[in-house]
Formats: C-alpha cells, structure tokens, sequence
C-alpha cells in the first residue's frame, strides 16, 4: 500500500505541533522516520512496497509487503558503525523462488508438521508437503509468499508497519477463514516488537512465527560459529530422520544443545551426536524456562568481534535455532555476496514443531470466538 500523501500529512501535523505561535523559536523540522516507495510486483500481479523505519539510536529496518519480510536491519557495532545484520536480497524477485524463507513472516504454521496430517475434532486433515513426506512452514504457498495489507504509524509507540492477511478455508489444506495481524513496531530503546494476531471461523491449528536470518558481524565474518548464544531452556525436542519431534522433551545437560551458558555457536557443532547429524548441524526445538505468561528472555547472542548484541524475549514456549545447515553459496545476499554455509542463523519463536500430531505439548489449536496472540521482542546492543 503506497501512502506517501498520508505521510506527508503525518510529518505535516508533527511540524505544526512543534510551533505553537509566531513569536515561538522555531523548532527543527522533524525528519521522517518512516518512509515508502514500490519495490516491483508479485508473480501474480500485485504491486509490493517496502518501508524503511528509523529510530532516534542508528537502527533502521526495511520491510516489504511481499511475505512481511524484513529486508534488512542495520544496527551499530561498538564503534558506532552501523551494518547490515539480516540475510536477504537486493530486489524482490530474488524472494519468489528463494526456498529459505529469508525474513519472511511464517504461516499458517511455523516449523513441520509429520506427513502433512492432523487430526482435529475427529476429523483429519490433509496439508500440501513440502518438505520430504512432511509439510513445512505453511506448505507451497504460505504466508511467506501473500502481499500483505500494510498501514504504517508513527506515534508514542515508535514507528511501524501494521500487516493484515486472511488466509481463507482450506488455504494448503487448513481449515477456516483465518484473519492475521502482525505487527512491526521499531522503538527508541532500539528494540523490534512483533505482535501477531489471528481468528478464525472454524477450529484450525495455527503456530506464526518470524524467519529472519542473524549474523551480527554485518557480513565481516562468513559464518556464525564463533557467536555466543544463550538460550533459557533446560530441554529440547529430539527430532527424528526426517526433522519431526519423537514426542520426548529431553535435558539438554550433557549433549551439544546446553547453551544455558553463553557458548560459541560452533564449539560443539561437529560432536558425534545424532541429533545434530539428523540436522546436519542446530536445527532443533529448545523447550524455554518460562515464568507466568508474560515476555521471558528466551535467546541472548553476541557477536564478540563488533561487539552487537542481540536478546530475544517471547510470550511463546519454544524456539527453534537454526544454524543455516543448508546454506550452500547458490543465493546472492545483499551487495553481491554469496550466502555461505551457516552464514547466518535463525532464532524462531514459536510452539512446538507438530504440536498438533502431540497431545503432550502446548496446543496450537485456534477455535473460533478465541484471539491467537502473541508477542516476541528483540533488543538489540552493544557491548
């Protein structure tokens, strides 16, 4: 949605705030915060836009209508040097055929879902596969590749793009007309506030998430091995051949998965140990420490070379660390590079991975009459 007259109305009304008399000393003109423009046309037809949101601290985001995806993120090292720390693309079209979800909003359900089949109220439902035998991400269509409704805002909460999106009944073999909301708040405390939204008219399961892919360093390092991450969680989700959780919740006391303690990403990467071989490396499900329902810090990673960090606080019980196994150098990054093997890795948000086929996890289930919601916030610094 293009809306620059709304803008300039917006940026209009702040410069008139500011003077409230002649004799007044005139105050600077505010500069925009939050700008639009194209951003070239979806395969089916439809125009996409990006917007590009500032904050008062050197952070800026660029996010387009295409997927919601979070086109780049640019944050400061410990120099005040301001970098790229996202994985992306230059244009949008490099997006469509891109089968690594680059930034991309993730629905209707986030991770996988064993041989594209649940069963809900009795009956079983059918998804599109695409993952092996198993369906992944939303399945062939999702939501990462919908042009998203989009209404920007600039007020007391910070600049942002709202984005709206109704999936309807039996979108990729789901049930029910379901109508999402995510919203990308970027606020002065230099943090990234994501609230999804969601109802439906039928029983459905539903499980969203953000697929950004990190690399603090900016690009300055090709890989991501020697971050120090932390993850609040005392157990994981043992996966099997294909990606999909045996129902186990299991201590990660012992195994290459305890990351209770900052740890490199790389230090036990390459154990012998058959979880990290079915996924060629992290591509597990961490079960958080939760205390009460509000945010808990979930994730916290730091880049010791630019000295960036980021922390991750969510509302949700699980998340999902993925150390870009499947990177192999045939997708461009922004400025002509090429995106390596474990050149970045994703922190994802989210409840378990084929929740709906395991009656002993968190239940994805969304009845009609309910409100899906849930928030996850991440803070980025230095240090």
């Amino acid at each position: 949605m293009r809306i620059p007259g709304a803008l300039a109305v917006a940026i209009a009304a702040l410069a008139a705030a500011g003077c409230s008399n002649e004799s007044s000393t005139p105050m600077p003109q505010p500069t925009s915060r939050l700008t639009s423009q194209p951003f070239g046309t979806s395969p089916d037809g439809q125009p996409i836009d990006i917007f590009k949101l500032s904050n008062l601290k050197g952070v800026e985001i660029r996010v387009m209508t295409y997927g919601g995806i979070i086109v780049s993120l640019k944050t400061p090292d410990k120099s005040g040097q301001a970098g790229d720390i996202v994985l992306g693309h230059d244009d949008a079209a490099a997006y469509f055929t891109n089968s690594n979800f680059f930034g991309a909003i993730i629905g209707r359900y986030g991770n996988r879902i064993a041989k594209g089949k649940f069963t809900l109220d009795g009956h079983e439902y059918t998804l599109a596969t695409n993952n092996g035998a198993n369906h992944l991400h939303g399945g062939k269509k999702g939501w990462d590749q919908a042009v998203w409704h989009a209404e920007p805002f600039q007020d007391a909460r910070g600049v942002g793009v709202v984005f709206t999106h109704t999936s309807p009944d039996g979108d990729e073999g789901y049930p029910g007309t379901v109508k999402a909301t995510v919203t990308y708040t970027l606020t002065d405390a230099n943090e990234l506030k994501v609230d999804y939204q969601a109802t439906t008219d039928k029983p459905t399961v539903i499980n969203l998430t953000q697929h950004s892919y990190f690399n603090l360093s900016a690009g300055k390092t090709p890989d991501i091995l020697g971050h120090q991450l932390m993850i609040a969680a005392d157990k994981y989700t043992p996966v099997d051949d294909g990606l999909i959780p045996t129902g186990e919740l299991a201590t990660v006391e012992g195994t290459p998965f305890d990351f209770r303690l900052p740890t490199a990403i790389g230090a036990r990467i390459g154990e012998k140990n058959v979880q990290p071989d079915r996924g060629k490396g992290y591509d597990h499900n961490f079960v958080l420490n939760r205390t009460g329902n509000g945010l808990s810090v979930a994730a916290r990673v730091v880049d010791p070379a630019s000295g960036r960090t980021m922390e991750i606080s969510t509302t949700e019980p699980g998340i999902q660390f993925y150390s870009g196994n499947f990177l192999d150098g045939t997708q461009t990054n922004k400025g002509g590079g090429k995106i390596g093997h474990r050149a970045g890795f994703c922190l994802e948000t989210q409840h378990y991975p084929d929740s709906p086929n395991h009656a002993n996890f968190p239940s994805t289930v969304l009845q009609p009459g309910q409100e899906y919601k849930t928030t996850t916030v991440f803070k980025f610094g230095v240090q």
